[in-house]
């Protein structure tokens, strides 16, 4: 099974559980972390471990960047996580990210998008939306 199959038959996992018995895993109960992991010169890196870890509790989440490069990590987190830290590990590379949403809006998928290309990050919180939508459709 394909990282991205896999992570795409969790994500879907997800969506059923939300809509019935498991309502801690309605919108405001997840936050998303995705992005895509590059080597310098822009070629897809795949099959790459990612782990995303709560600083506060040191709980992680795991996952692996399929052929495209792409990594989608669902973490549990509620409306009192905004503000907190996470820390993500791609392969060599880490970044520190802070949990932004905005706790009033229970209907929109929260999350950001963390790009690493060779050895430069880059969150992009503008694009988490748009890259989901793809990743779901796809």
């Amino acid at each position: 099974m394909t990282g991205k199959f896999a992570g795409f038959l969790a994500f879907l996992f997800l969506l059923i559980a939300a809509s019935e018995a498991y309502p801690e895993h309605e919108v405001h109960y997840r936050y998303t972390v995705l992005g895509y992991l590059k080597d310098a010169k822009g070629k897809p890196r795949a099959g790459v471990p990612v782990e995303l870890v709560r600083e506060k509790t040191g709980f992680s989440y795991l996952g692996e960047s399929d052929r495209a490069g792409l990594y989608v990590i669902v973490a549990r987190l509620g409306d009192e996580s905004v503000g907190e830290r996470l820390a993500l590990r791609a392969g060599d590379q880490s970044a520190s990210i802070t949990v932004r949403f905005d706790p009033q809006n229970r209907t929109q998928e929260r999350g950001t998008r963390i790009d690493v290309v060779g050895s430069k990050t880059m969150e992009r919180p503008t694009w988490f939306l748009a890259t989901l939508k793809r990743f779901v459709s796809e």
